[in-house]
């Protein structure tokens, strides 16, 4: 009956409707704001209204219930970031089915393990995805049909403009346009109905299937704080959660959207200066890139820097203010899939180190990593999560395995809180290096190696060693022309932090970090190339 007073408890502003139906509320509020554009295409200029994407969502929701699917059916969206995504996530929902996104670069063996988890029954893609998966699809038994995004037909699939837009198909599966009046989604169990299944980023193993409800859609969407109404500009591909997520929230609240379908840095600084864009939302290799590669592009529109997906060192904060003279703020966030994207959320300045404060109907609480006891404010343990945004759980998985006998969902996440309730993150739990009796956190060395001029890029994982256990190791990029040494950066960081923080296993060069695509460091790739890779300097 009473709060525990270690336990830190975020506000309480979402309010949900009564009809838990994440399709049905999506498509409510994005008819509100059917005259505005929603998404411009940065690389073409073409546009999208919030009134075609409802359409042609409603559309496509009818199409599919008369071409045979049914209530909690997986439907798979393996696409990049292009104008018909939204209307088919939407549309799916509304039809009571489940939405699952893939990752377009996936491999045949990856593509295999994530649809094994799913099991869609139809799956859409873009006309680049299908060229490069459509032999993949087509061996995997339980996919019925293909349906492919854009004008040019494709042999043996169906056709999106067929199924969402009047009069643009040979072979439309509708005479008219669905009035929403008329319209009425497919009724689903909110709170147990799933709305969505997402990958967790496996960047530590294998994906996991992430169940997301209609109730976790609808509450992340539902927040009652304002949202500034400038133009923002993204990169972020819409099949991982903060693309996804970060977009439905923005459409509910009528935002204007550049995006680009793909990163090049004179591309997206053109874009910024072409439609003076206020805000951009990045992961932090984006900003690296941006802050380390000389242009005369005017960006001086730019006001704000949302980042995600991974931590974002002081250094590349720091430099955004010097690449963007005009910024006012920095804002990074924590979150992850299993969350339905933000547990914290920080525009605090003086507290740049931090990810935040708890976000709005969450609790957070900080256990020791083996005896499961709740910390106090400074104290590093296991970040754990509970609140109506978390996810029901992992397919295939017991629930118990992931969350306690509270129902607090276990991250992984190593960190702690202040004494003004800021969270901070020290490392994953398991890509902590364990030298002798002591944990060093990869993050930290990266952040110093970042501080160096001669550093573009860091990565550092654990080294085994016979007597220590581990050692830290660092794989380095190196600024273009510059004559650093493994000696030189090992003294930079031995006279910057602790002894057991030490690059005792060296400093590899080498001319990328392998990471996602939404910026996290692939530490298992790394430790692969420890066996394979050499210094290229």
């Amino acid at each position: 009956m009473l709060k525990n007073p270690l336990y830190v408890y975020g506000p309480e502003d979402r309010y949900v409707p009564a009809k838990l139906n994440a399709g049905d509320f999506l498509l409510q509020k994005i008819w509100e704001h059917k005259e505005k554009v929603s998404m411009i295409n940065g690389a073409t200029d073409e546009k999208l209204t919030y009134g075609e994407m409802a359409q042609e969502a409603m559309n496509l929701a009818v199409s599919l219930v008369k071409l045979g699917v049914r209530k909690g059916d997986v439907i798979a969206i393996c696409s990049e970031n292009r104008r018909e995504f939204w209307s088919t996530v939407i549309g799916v929902i509304c039809a009571g089915c489940v939405v699952t996104t893939i990752n377009t670069s996936y491999t045949k063996d990856e593509l295999k393990h994530v649809t094994g988890i799913s099991k869609p029954k139809y799956v859409f893609c873009s006309p680049f995805s299908y060229k490069a998966q459509a032999k993949n699809f087509r061996t995997i038994e339980y996919i019925k049909k293909i349906i492919v995004f854009g004008e040019e037909k494709q042999k043996n699939t169906l056709s999106y403009n067929d199924l969402a837009i009047i009069g643009r198909g040979s072979n439309s599966m509708l005479k008219e346009n669905v009035n929403i009046d008329d319209f009425d989604a497919i009724e689903v169990t909110g709170q147990d109905d799933v709305a969505m299944i997402l990958y967790s980023s496996g960047t530590t193993g294998l994906p996991k299937g992430v169940m997301v409800t209609h109730l976790n859609v609808l509450t992340a969407c539902s927040s009652t704080t304002e949202m500034p109404d400038i133009l923002s500009l993204t990169i972020t591909p819409w099949y991982h959660t903060m693309g996804l997520m970060s977009h439905l929230i923005g459409f509910v609240k009528g935002k204007t959207t550049i995006y680009l379908p793909k990163f090049e840095v004179q591309q997206y600084l053109q874009t910024v200066e072409k439609y003076r864009v206020s805000q951009l939302t990045v992961v932090p290799p984006v900003l690296i890139a941006l802050c380390k590669t000389p242009s005369k592009h005017d960006v001086s529109s730019v006001m704000m820097v949302a980042s995600g997906a991974a931590p974002l060192h002081k250094e590349t904060a720091d430099g955004v203010f010097k690449r963007f003279p005009n910024a006012q703020a920095v804002i990074q966030g924590y979150g992850m899939t299993e969350c339905t994207l933000v547990v914290a959320i920080n525009a605090n300045p003086d507290k740049s180190a931090s990810v935040g404060q708890v976000n709005s109907n969450t609790i957070v609480k900080i256990v020791h990593p083996e005896t499961g006891k709740v910390l106090g404010p400074n104290q590093e343990g296991e970040i754990c999560v509970k609140g109506a945004m978390i996810m029901k759980g992992y397919i295939g998985k017991k629930k118990q395995d992931d969350f306690d006998e509270e129902g607090f969902f276990k991250t992984g996440d190593i960190g702690y809180f202040d004494d003004d309730k800021y969270l901070y993150i020290v490392d994953r739990l398991k890509e902590l290096i364990k030298w002798k009796a002591y944990q060093v956190a990869p993050a930290e060395l990266e952040a110093v190696l970042l501080k160096h001029e001669s550093v573009r890029d860091a990565g550092v994982v654990g080294m085994p060693h016979p007597s220590a256990g581990e050692v830290p190791l660092a794989f380095v990029v190196a600024q273009p022309d510059s004559k650093v040494t493994e000696a030189e950066l090992q003294k930079f960081v031995a006279e910057r932090l602790s002894n057991p923080k030490h690059l005792r296993g060296g400093v590899r060069f080498v001319e990328a970090i392998p990471k996602s695509l939404t910026g996290k460091i692939l530490r298992k790739d790394l430790r692969k190339m420890l066996k394979s890779t050499k210094s290229k300097l």
